[in-house]
């Protein structure tokens, strides 16, 4: 089954004043659409044409060096981004609730010892590529900070160095905040605090931790 472009659950300019609805538009209906267009080419009818990205990232390594760089990237682009969608939203911010709140307390001393690390992992990537929150052993819940360079998702086993089960992201590229914050990384960074959507980091965190499985699984 082709992979398809997630329509995004609020409107273009929902999130402004802190990601403004021209980059908005431009993000998920240009770059978005173009990962999953390119995905679906580069897997067109090959064995893995109806695999969903839960099979795909973290064996990518068995892919033919024909295609794995072009799934690499652009598997690996739709699922960040389908991700990064979901965790935000209008009226936003603040702080998380309950377990995960729970478990950001007990692996970073406090969200403000998380938001440090979070913060320092999203403005010292070098170039393009993403800042992560992680499910690092599902059993216990343990969380992890960590980023990955270009398209790259810590799902992709024995290809990253920053392994886990992704549950909160944060595009770095600069086509995700060049328009209204130019080369000022660490504003865009502070900036998003105002809309992370805490209530689906909580569902991601709670799938992972429960055995559901990671939030890209199903297509």
């Amino acid at each position: 089954m082709a992979f398809e472009l997630p329509a995004l659950p609020y409107d273009f300019g929902a999130l402004e004043p802190h990601i403004d609805a021209r980059t908005m538009e431009i993000h998920h209906d240009k770059h978005h659409a173009g990962y999953v267009n390119n995905a679906n080419i580069a897997l067109a009818g090959s064995e893995w044409a109806d695999a969903g990205p839960c099979k795909i990232l973290p064996d990518l390594a068995s892919l033919p060096d024909s295609i794995r760089t072009a799934v690499r990237n652009n598997v690996g682009g739709h699922v960040n981004h389908s991700l990064f969608w979901s965790i935000m939203g209008p009226g936003c911010g603040g702080e998380p609730t309950g377990d995960l709140a729970e478990a950001i307390t007990r692996d970073f001393g406090s969200f403000d010892g998380f938001k440090e690390a979070f913060a320092k992992a999203a403005t010292t990537r070098f170039g393009s590529g993403w800042a992560w929150l992680g499910v690092k052993d599902a059993s216990s819940g343990s969380l992890c900070v960590c980023s990955t360079p270009n398209q790259d998702n810590p799902l992709m086993r024995g290809m990253v160095d920053c392994e886990c089960h992704p549950i909160l992201g944060l595009d770095v590229w600069e086509h995700a905040y060049y328009l209204n914050y130019q080369n000022r990384r660490p504003d865009y960074v502070s900036a998003f605090w105002n809309v992370v959507n805490w209530a689906a980091v909580a569902e991601h965190f709670a799938k992972v931790t429960s055995g559901g499985g990671h939030y890209g699984c199903g297509g």
